[in-house]
């Protein structure tokens, strides 16, 4: 390891190395993280220390010189406290006398109350009370904050708490059985609760005043449901409980869970059997295996009986493994007059604990009663529907999430033997994010010597809209005709970034339909960012793909963009590259695992086709007119590119085509982009796609350009590495976005000016840890496979800065960087003599304990450490996993709770020039007081809004549990590379 850059990573029973010290962590602000183009992480929140949440309210009876106080403790989490401690200090002289329902003492002005034997647990949303007696002179001032075992509670103005207690999630119903509905809720601030609501999604079921809070509910379609509890208080707060996701069958079936299962090799593992509504006499239960591995067999409950009174009641399955082989087995659970269920279990080798919860977190993430994905199999940004970042609503999704499904799904074929799910995945991806012909009608009037014409990009949405500009010629795209020579199409064969799949905005853009609007099913192609650095996901207008003037203004939305004398109906797309490098990634592993089993014939099609996606990629590796690359200054000035020195040969942030929809007035056009950021490079899809025979790619050039690009990133990274190890922004071919002359003694790399926060500044692009874990994890796959020794001297040196900003805690909890703050700059790039960067540094201002991020770096580690037998990075790697799994694993997945300061921006005025009027398709008016929510009022119908409401009206920040689909898959898939390499 180098030196001169002290680890500070502390490991249960080791102590911690030189430089290890204490360290304080400072509740910061949580900034939104809307990342254009494809990123849809949130900054990292202030690291929490545990997951518990709680309030405490405080009451007196007060005489003069002593008085009586009643604390009740609520707990506001999802798991019950099991023993508790409060502690709180008092201003003044006040001095216990004795207390009850506790243990009281007092150090100071410090109090200390534990619980008595018999109340030490208190169940999630219930409440438990203490109370004492004080003396004091003077005043008597109320305590202003508590802590419950460590954790500072909630203040006042809390609103009430519900858990919904039946039916649990993953229950199946029969159709016209009624499904029993159970809550607890408590109140804070002496408020009481006044009634408990039971939703179905967002209708109504019924309504409960008194406790315990129950409704059953009948009459629930055959389908999925989603069903969860609001309770109100006596104040006129609200609050709703986790959703709970169920099923509801049209005829008796047998119920088993879960559908997945791991068992290691002479183990055993078990699954749950019961019936989904009870029978009017006995019924036997058979459990076989149907298809699969035989060294899986039934060693109990292969028969099982159920009465018309145990017909609830699960009954265990017991599997058994030999002790040797591997691969899946299918069992089928039937009965006669019932629907049958399957569960697939896989034998795994004895010591894979790891790959065993990789299936186990598989499993949830694919219940469909978790709601991890819509109807169409398209996987959701988050569970969760109110959650604002790069997509600005839970249930649109992105390129990104379909590229860790693609993913997900390949390494459930390493482990199963099963490629069928893994073909699924990019047969969905392809049928709903890639634009069909009819999304791309016009593509045969591209006129590749003149791309686009030129329109500079501005600081700030309010220099919008950006007059186009014909006299600043583009340059030549030289790989057009080859693509259409190579696959006999004009079409673009690469993912739109962004979809609303549950048509929530009501354009109705689904695939081969333009703007059908709000009563289209399916998923809707959408866009957002378009209006420079400074647009921030709360300051967007998101707007159709495809444009026929249906809704906005007189002309759409073009017109808050671009300036033109007139305007035509039109369509176009923007493409995140990283996404689409991730799809090519899994493709590779794909390929791999497969030919490990002898069976990569069966996915050959699915690698051919990541191979075409990587050779459109290519247009990420161009300049955005097509511009030649190096000193480029001035639009006019700057001269158009000929053959491929407009290519920088980097992964830049996007690439985007679109034309008319009239094919009768045909035209079309494409850019690159001149920016290139270090969070997007991908050396792996590179060496994938320049040197595996399987993943060639069939144009001319189409290999040799990325063995070029492989080349160029490993250079970039080098460039921007900081003294102490992390990487730095990048780089852009176009000052501003617009050919601006950047300050003088800017560092280059091959005449690319350096950017610290390339591309966008709210927050700046730069500062989020998530992009060093995914960008070096592609990095350590590449010197895994490779051992490429500029792979490994820059894994080398960021390995070492990460793991010295990491703390494990002895309990297995753990701290990472989260906001990173720069400063200085890079040396200018040498290649045949690099600098050091001794003026380049980079500091970490806040920690957090965010899963995702863990995922993906505890990944890095797992494939540095399995190449470079790194100690410390492999006993990281399984710490980090180890903590997500002992203490943030909820019914859904793996997650921690977040407090969304940002969601004060809901009220952000949206920059419309004045005279602008439009309307959206649900009817909200777009015009100069336009705000995120005026023009997005469906919000305001969310479940979780009355938090957000409470929030802006000036109470507490509020706290939500998100289940990402994009961290789920990063988890799972970490979980599967340490079992695969490491375990």
């Amino acid at each position: 390891m180098p030196s001169g850059s002290a680890r500070r990573t502390r490991l249960p029973g080791r102590p911690g190395r030189t430089g290890a010290g204490r360290r304080r962590l400072w509740t910061a602000f949580v900034a939104a993280f809307a990342l254009p183009l494809g990123m849809t992480a949130v900054a990292g929140a202030p690291a929490q220390a545990a997951a518990l949440q709680c309030s405490v309210d405080y009451k007196t009876s007060d005489w003069g010189s002593g008085f009586t106080a009643e604390l009740s403790l609520t707990n506001r989490g999802s798991a019950a406290i099991n023993g508790w401690t409060v502690t709180y200090d008092y201003t003044g002289n006040q001095q216990l006398t004795n207390g009850w329902s506790g243990v009281w003492s007092q150090a100071g002005k410090t109090v200390t109350v534990k619980n008595a034997a018999w109340n030490g647990t208190v169940a999630a949303g219930a409440a438990v009370s203490t109370g004492a007696q004080f003396t004091y002179s003077g005043t008597n001032a109320a305590p202003t904050g508590f802590a419950v075992n460590g954790t500072v509670c909630a203040g006042a103005h809390q609103p009430p708490i519900a858990v919904l207690t039946s039916p649990k999630a993953g229950s199946v119903f029969t159709s016209g059985d009624p499904v029993p509905l159970a809550a607890t809720a408590a109140a804070a601030d002496g408020a009481t609760i006044s009634k408990v609501e039971f939703y179905d999604d967002t209708t109504l079921l019924g309504t409960d005043t008194t406790s315990p809070y129950t409704y059953q509910a009948t009459g629930l379609k055959a389908g999925s449901h989603s069903v969860y509890a609001r309770a109100y208080d006596s104040l006129g707060a609200s609050a709703e409980s986790p959703p709970s996701g169920i099923t509801v069958v049209s005829g008796p079936a047998v119920v088993a869970t879960p559908a997945q299962l791991g068992v290691q090799q002479g183990k055993t593992g078990t699954f749950d059997v019961s019936l989904s509504t009870a029978p009017s006499s006995n019924v036997t239960v058979t459990v076989a295996r149907s298809a699969g591995n035989t060294g899986l067999s039934v060693t109990g409950g292969a028969s099982l009986t159920f009465t018309p009174s145990n017909w609830s009641t699960a009954q265990k399955v017991t599997i058994a493994a030999d002790a040797s082989g591997s691969g899946a087995a299918t069992f089928t659970v039937s009965a006669p007059g019932h629907g049958k269920a399957e569960v697939v279990v896989t034998q795994l080798d004895a010591a894979k604990e790891y790959d065993a919860r990789f299936l186990d977190l598989y499993g949830k993430i694919t219940d469909p009663a978790n709601g991890y994905f819509s109807p169409e199999g398209i996987p959701y940004h988050s569970v969760e529907t109110l959650i604002v970042e790069a997509p600005d609503h839970g249930h649109e999704t992105t390129s990104e999430a379909y590229s860790y499904l693609i993913w997900l799904q390949a390494m459930y074929g390493k482990l199963t033997g099963d490629w069928t799910r893994f073909n699924g995945a990019w047969d969905t991806m392809e049928t709903y994010m890639i634009p069909t012909h009819a999304d791309q009608p016009t593509n045969s009037a591209y006129n590749a010597s003149k791309p686009a014409t030129y329109a500079p990009e501005h600081d700030t949405p309010n220099e919008y809209p950006a007059v186009l500009n014909g006299s600043a010629s583009s340059g030549a795209d030289p790989i057009a005709a080859e693509l259409k020579s190579a696959y006999g199409t004009d079409d673009v064969y690469g993912m739109h970034w962004i979809q609303d799949v549950d048509n929530v905005y009501g354009y109705g853009n689904t695939p081969g339909k333009c703007s059908a609007g709000p009563t289209e099913t399916g998923p809707s192609y959408i866009n957002t960012f378009q209006r420079g650095p400074q647009e921030s996901v709360w300051e967007t207008v998101t707007h159709p793909t495809c444009d026929n003037f249906s809704y906005g203004g007189d002309n759409g939305y073009l017109d808050l963009f671009t300036g033109d004398a007139s305007y035509a109906k039109q369509w176009k797309f923007t493409n995140a590259p990283d996404a689409d490098a991730r799809a090519v990634q899994a493709a590779y592993w794909a390929d791999v695992w497969a030919e490990e089993q002898g069976k990569e014939d069966e996915v050959a099609e699915t690698v051919g086709k990541a191979a075409k996606m990587g050779d459109y990629l290519r247009y990420s590796m161009f300049d955005k007119y097509f511009k030649k690359v190096g000193n480029c200054v001035g639009p006019t000035a700057c001269p158009a590119g000929t053959g491929k020195d407009s290519a920088h040969y980097l992964m830049s942030w996007y690439y985007a085509w679109g034309g008319a929809t009239d094919t009768s007035a045909a035209w079309s056009w494409r850019i690159g982009s001149s920016h290139a950021h270090g969070g997007y490079q991908n050396p792996m899809a590179a060496y994938a796609l320049s040197s595996v025979a399987d993943l060639k790619p069939k144009s001319a050039t189409g290999q040799q350009d990325w063995a070029k690009s492989l080349d160029r990133q490993l250079d970039f990274y080098q460039w921007l590495q900081s003294d102490e190890g992390a990487i730095a922004g990048g780089a852009t071919n176009s000052w501003q976005g617009r050919y601006a002359q950047p300050p003088a003694g800017t560092p280059t790399f091959y005449g690319m000016y350096y950017d610290e926060k390339p591309v966008y500044h709210d927050p700046p692009s730069n500062q989020w840890f998530g992009f060093q874990a995914w960008s070096m994890e592609r990095v350590a796959e590449y010197y895994h496979e490779s051992g490429d020794a500029q792979a490994k001297a820059v894994l080398d040196k960021w390995v070492d800065w990460a793991l010295s900003e990491t703390t494990v805690n002895p309990d297995g909890t753990y701290l990472m960087p989260s906001t990173l703050r720069w400063s200085g700059a890079p040396d200018t790039w040498n290649a045949s003599s690099p600098g050091d960067n001794a003026g380049l540094h980079v500091t970490v201002a806040d920690y957090t304990n965010d899963v995702g991020v863990a995922g993906a770096y505890a990944r890095t580690l797992t494939y540095y450490a399995a190449k470079s037998g790194d100690a410390e990075a492999k006993a990281t790697a399984e710490a980090l996993l180890d903590g997500m799994w002992e203490h943030y694993q909820d019914d859904f997945g793996i997650a921690v709770p977040e407090t969304r300061a940002d969601y004060n921006r809901f009220d952000d005025p949206v920059y419309v020039p004045n005279g602008w009027t439009g309307v959206m398709p649900n009817g909200d008016t777009v015009d100069n007081d336009s705000t995120f929510l005026s023009i997005r009022s469906f919000y305001k119908d969310d479940p979780n809004w009355p938090k957000v409401q409470a929030y802006l009206d000036g109470g507490a920040a509020p706290v939500f549990t998100y289940h990402r689909f994009w961290a789920q898959a990063d988890i799972a898939l970490a979980l599967g590379a340490y079992g695969d390499l490491l375990e």
